[in-house]
């Protein structure tokens, strides 16, 4: 470990405690790391590449789906796109 993955918060990347899904359905930042985490984005950016973040990616795809937004193919296609990557992820992982 380096210096500064020393200093980095406990939460880092943790994509329950960083993007959390709201009552409402949505997810947002909390405002303890959205004002005061500087190293917010590269948490974001980590929890988004994981595992959890393709879910996310998932639910950005079938909430557009729900609204009208993509057709069968575009819905289809974004989806192969995520499990390809999970897909990649894990090969590298191994």
């Amino acid at each position: 470990m380096t210096m500064e993955e020393d200093n980095l918060p406990p939460c880092f990347g943790e994509l329950e405690k960083v993007f959390p899904m709201r009552e409402n359905g949505l997810r947002q930042t909390p405002e303890s790391c959205f004002f005061h985490c500087p190293v917010k984005t590269r948490c974001l950016k980590q929890a988004m590449a994981s595992k959890d973040g393709a879910k996310v990616e998932e639910e950005l795809i079938d909430r557009g789906d729900q609204a009208g937004i993509l057709t069968f193919f575009e819905r289809w296609s974004r989806k192969k796109q995520v499990h390809r990557r999970l897909q990649a992820r894990d090969k590298k992982e191994d």
